[in-house]
């Protein structure tokens, strides 16, 4: 499963600015969890956290859901607006 193109196109979903919007993945030391980093405009900041973080945990429990389907991978996603 392709994890940084699901956050991806979840996280283009919520944003006005698109092209600003960037998905990584970085290296862990446990083969069984996967490391997401997204950077978005600050100004997108409010739109994909949401109101008391509602939005963000909602994108989370979709990548959870989808590991749990497919190779059950703990992902942690962190978000950082630039």
């Amino acid at each position: 499963m392709d994890y940084i193109k699901l956050t991806e196109r979840l996280i283009k979903a919520l944003v006005i600015d698109e092209d600003a919007v960037s998905v990584k993945e970085f290296p862990s030391d446990d083969e069984n969890k996967v490391e997401i980093q997204v950077m978005v405009a600050e100004d997108d900041m409010k739109r994909v956290i949401g109101k008391n973080g509602k939005i963000i945990n909602s994108v989370r429990t979709i990548l959870k859901a989808s590991s749990s389907l497919h190779d059950h991978k703990y992902i942690n996603l962190n978000i950082e607006g630039f």
